[in-house]
């Protein structure tokens, strides 16, 4: 019998097994296949063929395909690759002038459609907001062209921003760049100070790995000098922003002074602000904004006992951005799973499923943090088991 050249097969029964809550001597007693062999494959250290793969299948009463097909990943790639095509050929059409046999609707309703798809994204209801994207941004995009105007290039940038967000959640950088640079476009032709220091944000957020922090440390630092000198509520609040952004850079790399000094004035920023400012181009710029920022700074230089510390003391009102809740919970579920609080871990992360499902199912610390349950956990609970099945393990 020819054997499946997967690496990942046996990584994949080990997870179906224990989401199935069977050790590997209950699973072998259902197969005509050894413990000793299954603990090897399960290890990486044989090469499982065909015919073991159905009998794991059958025994776990799963379809083999959740075994030997695709990866979960790759059709979360072919899902997201339907839904952002039409929003890049949208953006592709900036420079080419007037659309014709558009017709598009007046300026005051494109500029609520943009606030109200930018508001959608956040409350994360992601499908909707990538559905109607791509007809706004060509009704904006002609109407900057035939009747240009401050309100309506402001516009196109703010739905420039929500398409890079889509395609950000969805893991397209490619796409999420694209977006940015029309945003720029925008933004310069709106002669928005405030726009153009977010979009410099917004890329900074995209280099996340290996030595890019540096290049992500020069966009923030771009960021400032665009609004030196402004002393607007705007643009506080948007300069505190990006300090807060600096912080996170300054995190990846462990640099703790450099993370206490930028989340020291983003906090002084934001007594400036006074309060918290969600109006401000949706960045829900103050205090509340600087503690999510200095817990996640935690997680990500790995001090998981203080991030658990800090996740504790944090409340999250009501009026608290749906996009913004559920990150904080997936991240403090891994902090608790880091922490050996395996159950508490499982109620976050069903919570942040139960509050914003489209993006808790998309995000990576998601996956990570079901993985580690599952591995972590001696037996697996009915509720992470559907947890599992629902991301696709």
């Amino acid at each position: 019998m020819p054997s499946l050249d997967d690496g990942h097969i046996g990584a994949r029964i080990k997870e179906q097994r224990r989401i199935a809550r069977l050790t590997q001597r209950e699973l072998a007693a259902r197969m005509p296949y050894s413990y000793s062999l299954l603990n090897q494959i399960e290890c990486g250290r044989r090469t499982a063929t065909s015919a073991f793969c159905t009998a794991v299948a059958r025994a776990l009463r799963i379809d083999v395909l959740a075994l030997t097909g695709p990866s979960s990943a790759s059709s979360a790639l072919h899902d997201s690759t339907a839904i952002l095509a039409p929003i890049r050929e949208a953006l592709d059409l900036y420079d080419l002038g007037p659309g014709e046999d558009i017709t598009a609707r007046p300026p005051a309703v494109l500029a609520a459609e943009a606030d109200r798809l930018c508001r959608q994204v956040r409350a994360t209801h992601l499908a909707k907001a990538s559905k109607a994207l791509p007809g706004l941004i060509v009704e904006l995009t002609h109407t900057v062209w035939t009747a240009p105007s401050t309100p309506m290039w402001q516009a196109l940038a703010s739905v420039c921003r929500t398409a890079s967000d889509i395609a950000l959640k969805k893991g397209n950088l490619d796409l999420a760049s694209v977006a940015l640079d029309r945003m720029a476009w925008a933004a310069e032709h709106a002669s928005d100070p405030c726009l153009a220091a977010i979009r410099q944000y917004k890329r900074a957020l995209l280099y996340k790995g290996g030595d890019q922090h540096g290049t992500a440390r020069r966009l923030v630092s771009a960021g400032h000098r665009l609004i030196a000198g402004e002393t607007s509520r705007e643009a506080l609040a948007v300069a505190g922003q990006l300090h807060l952004g600096a912080s996170a850079i300054a995190a990846r790399t462990a640099d703790q002074t450099a993370v206490d000094t930028h989340l020291a004035t983003a906090r002084e920023l934001a007594d400036r602000v006074g309060g918290e400012a969600p109006e401000v181009h949706w960045l829900s710029f103050g205090r509340r904004n600087a503690a999510l920022h200095e817990f996640g700074a935690a997680v990500a230089m790995r001090q998981y006992d203080d991030a658990l510390g800090k996740a504790r003391k944090i409340r999250l009102p009501a009026s608290t951005l749906t996009s913004r809740r559920a990150r904080f919970l997936v991240d403090r579920a891994r902090v608790e799973m880091e922490t050996g609080h395996l159950e508490t871990a499982l109620k976050s992360v069903a919570e942040a499923r139960r509050v914003a499902p489209e993006q808790t199912r998309h995000y990576p610390g998601t996956r990570d943090t079901i993985t580690g349950l599952v591995h972590l956990s001696r037996r697996t609970p009915d509720t992470l088991g559907h947890m599992a099945r629902w991301i696709g393990l």
